[in-house]
């Protein structure tokens, strides 16, 4: 079966409500574990359903955000998720106190209790209205992102297809085209603007509504840190300015030589080499076979992954008018299938976001044994380990996508993890600063941004823009508007994924695909550091261990004479 012929059908939340009180009733005075067992399965299956078309939903919007039909729909889940959340918190708020929790183990493994209880302090019916408008204004922000419409030399482009100017090895171009970005946020710099300012106000009612003292306090349960807290992110945020910075000032210096810029500008920033950056050899087409290719080498198991992929259709690759912007993966459960979204538009990134979407979707793919949807999936930042990893572990196949330029890849590919780590940082000490005061104006949130990627990213000059001076990038950050607080968890990934590159680049540790292995299985059975014990690497907040990893990068990234590739 195709992913065309997977059925949408708008589930029917009155049947549902009523089927899903009935269940939780009897879940309560259940007489014995068969019974409970039975309950649950029902419930699950039931939740496993509203999982898939809401998924369904969601990917066919995120395609041709102009579908009238899946806009309406659209209406429909914006108001009905929060709804539905009620229906699982009330079982959720039974289950916990279950007698019979102990004798549920195969089904729901302790992590999903973990999970049920934060989420009991961190929904309530009577936050439902504010759970509805903060989905309505993140549909607000998608939509002004995918209708972009850049009129750039005569012809008319997305944002995502902007994507090979702002790496043309022409600095005019490169600046037009930047500037042709940057206008775009500029003109619609109210409207962002506004859409932001609602949703930190409504987000803070969500978070007092429920009793906690600002959205930080509530993003972290929401987030389900069990492993760690901000007094952790701060000293993190620490050793960050202190190891990673001044080593990317020096692969910006780096970079200003071999460019042959006297000073990087915003503009500069993307174009790795004078003659072009690495891109990847042969049509889109061509490019899926070399990774099915790839994949049936690496192992059995990630041959079986991406055939799967393949035969039915669940990739969606390329850059087109209507579509939204960025990638993802999701997983459609009750047709077993991972789902893999992107924007392809003939740069390196393509390559990137291929293995790492996959990362994503080969470990929900070996997770499917997991009964409980909750689970089937870990927490954020050790999603993030599984899809970044995967970027490094597929090195030496990168020849087939590169060609004669696979080493010029290869350094762009490791330094720019290094860039990421302070620009990570960045963006989540940013949304720590505004969301403990939500009172801010709007001049106030760019001023903070200004001032934090002065402290982040001191390279950086945006001079020759008033708009990016005043500090309004982070309108193109939709981590930052639709998903509070995820983004902290690709840099504690990127020191996890860095390891791996040691030790399977650097090493050649043949053990090290069997840890990777190991923890795709584990999906969330096991929390964040469970995982990175699971996979033997060192924890990113283990005294020495951010040290270590970027001193093994900037060694190899030392040895290699950059201006001879």
């Amino acid at each position: 079966m195709k992913f065309t012929d997977y059925t949408y059908s708008r589930p029917n939340y009155d049947d549902i409500k009523v089927k899903m009180a009935d269940l939780t009733k009897k879940l309560a005075v259940a007489a014995s574990t068969e019974e409970a067992r039975q309950i649950v399965q029902d419930i699950t299956a039931i939740s496993s359903a509203v999982d898939t078309q809401m998924n369904l939903w969601s990917i066919r919007h995120s395609i041709d955000m102009r579908d009238e039909f899946y806009n309406q729909e659209t209406v429909f889940w914006n108001e009905h998720n929060p709804l539905f959340d009620e229906l699982w918190t009330n079982y959720y708020r039974v289950i916990v106190d279950s007698p019979y929790r102990p004798d549920l183990a195969d089904l729901l493994p302790e992590t999903f209790f973990m999970l049920a209880e934060n989420r009991l302090q961190t929904f309530s019916s009577d936050a439902i209205p504010l759970f509805q408008k903060e989905n309505e204004l993140v549909d607000q922000y998608n939509n002004l992102m995918a209708t972009a419409q850049l009129d750039f030399r005569g012809q008319t482009y997305n944002l995502s297809q902007m994507g090979p100017f702002n790496q043309s090895i022409d600095r005019a171009t490169r600046k037009e085209a930047a500037e042709t970005m940057t206008s775009f946020f500029e003109k619609h710099e109210t409207d962002f603007d506004r859409i932001y300012d609602q949703l930190v106000k409504t987000r803070h009612e969500i978070a007092t509504t429920l009793g906690f003292k600002d959205y930080v306090e509530y993003g972290y349960k929401m987030m389900n840190r069990f492993d760690y807290n901000r007094d952790m992110v701060k000293v993190y945020r620490e050793e960050i300015l202190k190891h990673v910075v001044p080593a990317v000032q020096k692969l910006r210096q780096r970079q200003a030589k071999r460019i042959q810029v006297p000073d990087l500008k915003y503009y500069d920033l993307l174009l790795e080499f004078l003659d072009g950056n690495a891109t990847p050899k042969g049509s889109p087409e061509e490019l899926v076979a070399q990774a099915k290719k790839m994949y049936q080498e690496l192992s059995p198991e990630t041959g079986q992954f991406f055939d799967f992929m393949v035969e039915h259709d669940l990739l969606d690759l390329l850059a087109k008018e209507g579509k939204d912007t960025g990638g993802y993966c999701t997983y459609i459960a009750d047709y077993q299938s991972p789902f893999i979204f992107a924007n392809f538009n003939g740069t390196s990134a393509d390559i990137d976001v291929l293995t790492h979407e996959a990362g994503h979707a080969f470990q929900v793919f070996r997770s499917r044994w997991i009964p409980s949807p909750e689970v089937i999936w870990p927490t954020y930042e050790s999603c993030e380990i599984h899809s970044m990893s995967m970027e490094f572990i597929t090195w030496p196949w990168m020849e087939s996508f590169f060609k004669d330029q696979v080493n010029k890849y290869k350094f762009s590919h490791l330094a720019s993890a290094l860039f990421f780590l302070p620009y990570g940082v960045l963006v989540d000490h940013f949304q720590h600063e505004i969301y403990e005061h939500p009172e801010m104006t709007p001049t106030e949130r760019k001023n903070t941004w200004r001032r934090l990627s002065e402290l982040y990213l001191p390279d950086r000059d945006d001079s020759e823009s008033d708009f990016l001076s005043r500090g309004g990038f982070w309108f193109r950050q939709g981590h930052i508007f639709a998903s509070p607080f995820y983004y902290i968890d690709y840099t504690l990934a990127q020191v996890c994924a860095l390891q791996f590159w040691k030790r399977t680049q650097v090493d050649q540790d043949p053990t090290a695909w069997e840890d990777y292995l190991r923890i795709c299985d584990l999906g969330g059975t096991k929390t964040f550091l469970q995982i990175v014990e699971a996979a033997r690497l060192q924890s990113p907040f283990k005294e020495g261990a951010l040290e270590s990893t970027i001193t093994a990068a900037m060694s190899y990234l030392d040895s290699i004479d950059d201006t001879e590739l």
